[in-house]
């Protein structure tokens, strides 16, 4: 009885265990979703974390002290069950929310693409770029930057065009100063457009921000670090895809052809740093990251 009964703690201790890197997973995500902006919920979180942490703490304590008793293993093992199963529940309602996120995400840029033919793939493009950016960023950079944030913000970097008239964003020729001005004004129309969806509350300044210039000269003329990292890395992105890809009025350039661009916009336009980052990347996953847009089923 008593082998059965520390068996039984032992594997409520790997579930419980289990149970703790499933609840941090999830905050993780839960705090992605609510960036700070509902306490009451980002708190209870780390009530639920606590409690784990305390039965991991609890069945150790337990089992060390090796308490002869069938129904308190049998009570703990139980316990363990429980909780895996509520955790199980919680991830389905959170799949499901990802899902749903993901489909509002597929209707936005389809929208946006088919009333700008300019972008045709461009803003899959950005997000792929940023991301294999992300990967090769050092880690105090990656610190400031989720992963899944950047991701949503790099793929909406141009969600504020829905708001630009189709005569100025079908335009074959060059723009009009007057048309520029209504052009420069969808990184604000972004804002208004994603600020109402909580989900978007920690990268809304990374969108309405990613046109601004190392040295000032950009739509909100903001300069150096008070560019916000997730912009500028975008920004980084965005310049590149701008230079590859074919628009109505230009013909698209080659990768090195990009890279040397890059290279004369560096502390300028680009921050330097992200741009060594971006040029010491090699040039087949760059230029991967267009054959993946191509083929996302957006």
């Amino acid at each position: 009885m008593f082998l059965l009964s520390q068996m039984m703690i032992a594997f409520g201790i790997l579930l419980q265990v289990y149970n703790l890197y499933r609840a941090i997973r999830l905050l993780s995500y839960h705090k992605l979703l609510t960036q700070g902006n509902n306490v009451k919920a980002r708190l209870l979180d780390y009530v639920v974390l606590c409690l784990i942490i305390l039965f991991v703490v609890v069945y150790v304590i337990i089992f060390t002290l090796q308490i002869q008793s069938i129904w308190i293993g049998l009570i703990l093992f139980s316990g363990a069950i429980f909780v895996t199963v509520v955790l199980a529940w919680i991830y389905r309602l959170v799949d499901s929310e990802k899902e749903n996120c993901l489909a509002l995400s597929k209707s936005l840029i389809s929208v946006i693409e088919a009333r700008d033919p300019n972008l045709n793939g461009h803003s899959i493009h950005v997000q792929e770029l940023a991301m294999l950016m992300h990967s090769y960023l050092p880690p105090a950079m990656k610190k400031q930057l989720s992963r899944d944030s950047l991701s949503y913000a790099a793929l909406f970097h141009d969600v504020g065009k829905l708001g630009i008239p189709e005569s100025i964003l079908n335009k074959p020729g060059k723009l009009t100063d007057e048309e520029w001005v209504t052009m420069r004004r969808h990184p604000d129309i972004a804002l208004k457009i994603l600020a109402p969806v909580n989900f978007f509350a920690g990268m809304l300044d990374w969108i309405q921000y990613h046109h601004e210039r190392i040295d000032g000269n950009g739509y909100h003329k903001m300069k150096g670090d008070e560019i916000p990292l997730g912009a500028r890395l975008i920004a980084v992105a965005d310049t590149y895809s701008a230079i590859t890809m074919t628009r109505s009025y230009k013909s698209s350039r080659s990768y090195e052809e990009a890279i040397e661009i890059i290279k004369g916009a560096a502390d300028s336009q680009l921050d330097g740093e992200l741009v060594s980052i971006f040029c010491s990347i090699p040039k087949e996953e760059v230029t991967a990251c267009m054959t993946a847009a191509t083929k996302r089923d957006f």
